[in-house]
């Protein structure tokens, strides 16, 4: 068998040790690899592939996704207002909805064309300068507006914790909050800590070099 599918069949298999293994979704992240190095994998049968840029994404996935309508495409990167109307085009959920000017231009793209996405809020866990993100303590207000003034589908919350070793602190703070807004699923959780980040609840990872190798 493949290499990249041994590797997410490892993976799945460390996963299946938690109870709620089957809400839990791997997205694989894809970013810089060309689609022959991804293939083995989607031919194994495997739907939702990351990607943090909106201009490789289209390159990559366009065309192949108008032929393969069961792929299902995750942007995790940080998205610019201006690149908003062609990533809902082109995806089916967004981890980083970080603020209200980009909830504004996405919903109204989605609206002309029709198509309803999946939302992850991403929050800003350790308070980081330089990290994207809502507040702690704003994220009620944001989900909020996004909700009821923009029509949003929200599903859940989204962090890339602190490299501080107290991921476990900021995995247990995430998941509270996304319990107490109600929220059935969590993006958490990445290919060092993925295990952390189920024992969590988290229920999309993002995980990218454990199983496509490190990237060039």
């Amino acid at each position: 068998m493949n290499k990249i599918v041994d590797k997410f069949n490892t993976i799945q298999s460390n996963i299946k040790k938690d109870k709620n293994f089957n809400k839990i979704k791997i997205v694989a992240v894809s970013k810089t690899f060309e689609l022959n190095h991804i293939k083995p994998l989607i031919d194994y049968g495997h739907v939702h592939f990351g990607e943090n840029k909106v201009q490789e994404a289209e390159i990559k996935w366009k065309d192949f996704k108008n032929k393969n309508k069961q792929i299902k495409l995750h942007m995790i990167g940080k998205l610019q207002r201006n690149k908003a109307k062609k990533a809902v085009e082109l995806f089916d959920y967004i981890h980083s909805l970080d603020n209200q000017k980009l909830a504004d231009t996405l919903s109204k793209s989605q609206s002309a064309i029709n198509k309803s996405l999946k939302y992850f809020i991403q929050v800003n866990i350790g308070n980081e300068n330089q990290k994207s993100g809502i507040p702690y303590n704003e994220v009620d207000a944001f989900y909020t507006y996004c909700r009821n003034e923009q029509k949003m589908e929200i599903i859940g919350l989204m962090a890339i914790p602190p490299n501080d070793k107290h991921t476990d602190k900021y995995f247990k703070s995430l998941s509270e909050l996304n319990n107490s807004l109600g929220f059935k699923e969590l993006s958490m959780g990445m290919s060092a800590d993925y295990m952390l980040a189920v024992n969590y609840k988290s229920t999309y990872l993002r995980i990218g070099s454990s199983i496509f190798g490190e990237r060039i």
